[in-house]
C-alpha cells in the first residue's frame, strides 16, 4: 500500500545550495564543450592531412569515443590513469572524460558537414592565393560549423547530462553529487533528485533556446 509522505519542505530549503551545485555543472559542461571543441578541429585536420598515421589516430579516437559508454571513459580517466601513477582529482577527470567524448563525436559531426560543403569552396581559396590552412580556416571552417551548429547545441546538453556520472568517481560539488549528499543525510530520494532533474531540465532547454536565438542571429542569411 502507497503510504508514503512527501516532505517538500526539506527539498526546498536546499535549492540554494543545490544550484549552487548546478553552476559547477555547467561550468564542468561548458569547459568540456571548449576543449572537446578545439580537438575535434584538430582531429578533422588529421583525417584531412592524408598522413595514414594521424588519420588512423583520428579515426580510433571517434570509434573508441562513439562506441563506448561514457561512464567507461570517465572511469579510465579516473581509476585507469591512477593505477599507472597519473592521479587526476575527480572534477579533473570527469571533465576530462567528457571531453573525450564530446570531441569524438563533434570530429563526427564535422565529418558530415564537410561533406555539405562544396570542394570548390577550398579550390575558390587556392585560386586566390591562399595555403591550404588559410582556406580551411577562413573559408571552411566557418562554414562547417555553422551546418554543426544545431548538433553541437545537442552535444552541449549531453554534456551537461553526463557530469551526474561523476558521483561514481567521487564528485560531490556538481548537481548531482550534493544531491546525493542531500539524499543520504535525508533520506528523502524522491524529493531530492525530482528536484535535481527539474533543474537539469530547466538548464537543457534554456541552453537550447539559447543555442536557436544564436543561431537565428548568426545564421539568417
Amino acid at each position: 500500500m502507497f503510504n508514503y509522505t512527501f516532505h517538500w519542505n526539506q527539498a526546498l530549503r536546499a535549492l540554494p545550495q543545490m544550484l549552487e551545485g548546478a553552476l559547477v555543472t555547467l561550468q564542468i559542461a561548458v569547459l568540456s564543450m571548449a576543449i572537446g571543441l578545439a580537438i575535434a578541429i584538430a582531429l578533422t585536420l588529421f583525417r584531412l592531412s592524408g598522413n595514414r598515421a594521424l588519420g588512423g589516430f583520428a579515426r580510433a579516437w571517434v570509434e573508441v569515443a562513439r562506441n563506448t559508454p561514457a561512464l567507461f571513459q570517465i572511469y579510465m580517466a579516473h581509476f585507469g590513469l591512477g593505477g599507472i601513477g597519473i592521479h587526476l582529482s575527480p572534477y579533473t577527470a570527469l571533465l576530462a572524460g567528457i571531453a573525450f567524448n564530446n570531441a569524438g563525436y563533434l570530429a563526427e559531426n564535422f565529418r558530415g558537414a564537410l561533406k555539405a560543403i562544396p570542394d570548390t569552396q577550398t579550390r575558390a581559396g587556392r585560386s586566390l592565393g591562399m595555403s591550404a590552412l588559410q582556406s580551411f580556416r577562413l573559408i571552411v571552417l566557418p562554414q562547417m560549423l555553422r551546418v554543426a551548429f544545431l548538433p553541437m547545441t545537442n552535444q552541449m546538453v549531453w554534456a551537461i547530462l553526463m557530469t551526474s556520472l561523476g558521483v561514481t568517481v567521487g564528485m560531490n560539488t556538481d548537481l548531482a553529487g550534493i544531491t546525493q549528499d542531500l539524499n543520504a543525510r535525508s533520506f528523502r530520494t524522491f524529493e531530492f533528485f525530482a528536484l535535481a532533474a527539474v533543474i537539469y531540465y530547466v538548464i537543457a532547454k534554456l541552453v537550447t533556446l539559447a543555442a536557436r536565438l544564436i543561431a537565428w542571429r548568426m545564421f539568417r542569411y
